[in-house]
């Protein structure tokens, strides 16, 4: 990996490779005052994880592998579901459930923008367990630069 989250100022990466190369969970790549960008590798069989987030609006592509997305108003009425791969981008209004399952036969990696600011600056998590782990210790908190809105609902995840 060779980029390094330098905050609110200018970056220039090749996206592309960073995003295929990216073995971690998750990986902020990006961490400006209004957006986010993250990199993502979801083993075979696993996702992203069921969650909405109601005060962020996603925006999500594939660059590797193949995978399902499933979206809807709430965790139990996914009303929405289509395969994906490569090249594929996906858009998550706040507040909106939604989750992205590997289908295929290896890593699906992905880039997320968040707009606003969602996760922690340079924060690399290897796994979904170390991702959930810092959002359970409160270490994984949009950075002092980034806006954030006046009223901020938490994440829901499902189970």
């Amino acid at each position: 990996m060779t980029i390094d989250d330098k905050g609110p100022n200018p970056s220039i990466f090749d996206l592309e490779t960073e995003t295929t190369t990216n073995e971690n969970y998750r990986t902020v790549a990006w961490s400006g005052k209004y957006l986010q960008v993250t990199l993502m590798s979801i083993p075979v069989g696993e996702s992203v994880g069921l969650e909405a987030h109601p005060d962020t609006d996603q925006f999500l592509r594939l660059d590797a592998g193949k995978g399902r997305v499933v979206m809807g108003p709430s965790k139990d009425n996914l009303t929405i579901e289509h395969e994906v791969g490569d090249g594929w981008a996906i858009m998550v209004p706040a507040g909106t459930w939604h989750d992205v399952i590997n289908i295929g036969d290896e890593p699906m990696r992905l880039y997320a923008i968040y707009a606003p600011v969602h996760h922690a600056a340079g924060k690399v998590q290897p796994t979904a367990a170390d991702a959930e782990r810092d959002e359970e210790a409160g270490t994984d908190e949009p950075p002092n630069w980034s806006v954030q809105p006046e009223s901020v609902d938490p994440d829901q995840h499902a189970g």
